[in-house]
């Protein structure tokens, strides 16, 4: 005998569950008036606490007001009456994808990727925060990844407005998750933004590095944040090093806002393109496509093509430099300078020499790359 269809509202045909959380199911389901595909957030059957109902439907109300691409959309809420009870359930976009969590536990995400996933989650909290809504359960499982990455922040069921007095939470009940919790939800303190900040920063932590900062049972994770830091690797770009801290710092004041990350982790991209700019041009791809050209005695066409055009690749590289922060922009210089004196040993290997007009020079450089190596060895000295 086939199995009935479940209709909720007398519109929504639930189909798989997709996911269990503390209170409720998720189901795909069709949205039968529009034909189109939904995700129902069901309160589970036998629930008849009062303050998961109104924790419910305070997630329909919070993300009804919302509307970002960061976001996962709220398209209707409804109750189902049943034999025993009431059920309240939300209808949301349909996000296919995995969650970050799932990636995650292949191991740890490339930190370009990272970064454009921080960007849009940022992006995301700013957005609520600026409209007075904290999400206070971010966390990977709760990061939903759909196609070409684009990402959404998912869950706000336990979400309220800054300032408002209600609290949906029973007593001795812990809001959030204990690995991803602020020190301030730890202590059970009135959280703002700043907890989101926390969180997110632990998320990015464990995706460049495959693990969480706060392993452990519950208790053991939230307590852990008390009497110590997360461990920020050494190995991470400097960059990174001082945003993950930023976002982590005990004290919320001394935290970065999800506006400031957002900032932050888009200029990340910058730097890495300073710093790698004549890695991606080969000289030997330039000798290969460069036309014959008069070389000077002693010099051939091949070699001063390959400088002209490692050149281009340097003055491009050294432009972006110049528009990072102070900080980042000795860093990104002496970087590629490194690079370059590997590739004009490459170019001007059996060439002949330079004009000699600066001792910092290396002889036999092609004329082409003398001014770019003397900009890049000024930038790396302060001058």
């Amino acid at each position: 005998m086939a199995r009935q269809a479940v209709l909720l509202g007398e519109r929504y045909e639930l189909g798989e569950l997709l996911g269990r959380g503390g209170m409720a199911d998720v189901f795909r389901a069709t949205d039968t008036l529009l034909g189109r595909p939904v995700a129902v957030k069901v309160l589970r059957d036998g629930t008849d606490d009062p303050a998961d109902r109104a924790r419910f439907t305070a997630e329909a109300r919070t993300l009804a007001q919302l509307s970002h691409r960061g976001l996962v959309m709220v398209l209707d809420a409804g109750v189902a009456g049943t034999d025993t009870a009431d059920r309240p359930f939300l209808v949301m976009e349909l996000v296919d994808g995995p969650t970050l969590a799932a990636e995650l536990a292949a191991g740890p995400l490339d930190r370009e990727r990272v970064g454009a996933i921080g960007v849009q989650l940022a992006d995301a909290l700013a957005y609520a925060h600026d409209r007075g809504v904290v999400h206070r359960d971010v966390k990977p499982g709760n990061v939903l990844i759909g196609a070409d990455d684009r990402v959404k922040l998912a869950d706000f069921g336990i979400a309220r407005l800054i300032g408002d007095t209600v609290r949906h939470t029973r007593t001795g009940q812990a809001i959030g998750t204990a690995a991803y919790l602020a020190p301030e939800q730890v202590m059970g303190r009135d959280v703002d933004g700043a907890a989101d900040v926390y969180s997110l920063g632990l998320v990015l932590l464990e995706a460049v590095t495959g693990e969480r900062a706060y392993p452990g049972t519950p208790t053991e994770a939230a307590m852990a944040r008390l009497t110590r830091e997360p461990e920020v690797p050494a190995h991470l770009p400097e960059s990174w090093q001082h945003l993950l801290r930023a976002m982590t710092a005990t004290e919320p004041a001394d935290r970065c806002s999800a506006a400031e990350v957002a900032d932050r982790l888009r200029a990340q991209p910058a730097v890495d393109a300073a710093t790698t700019a004549v890695l991606t041009e080969h000289p030997t791809a330039y000798a290969a496509a460069a036309p014959p050209t008069t070389a000077p005695p002693g010099r051939s066409p091949r070699t001063d093509a390959a400088g002209e055009a490692i050149a281009g690749a340097v003055r491009r590289g050294l432009d972006r430099a110049r528009a990072l922060e102070p900080h980042e922009r000795g860093v990104a210089a002496a970087v590629a300078c490194l690079l370059l004196l590997i590739l004009v040993v490459a170019v001007v290997a059996g060439g002949g020499g330079g004009n000699g007009s600066r001792s910092d020079i290396p002889p036999n450089t092609p004329p082409a790359l003398e001014r770019p190596l003397a900009d890049l060895h000024d930038a790396v000295e302060g001058r």
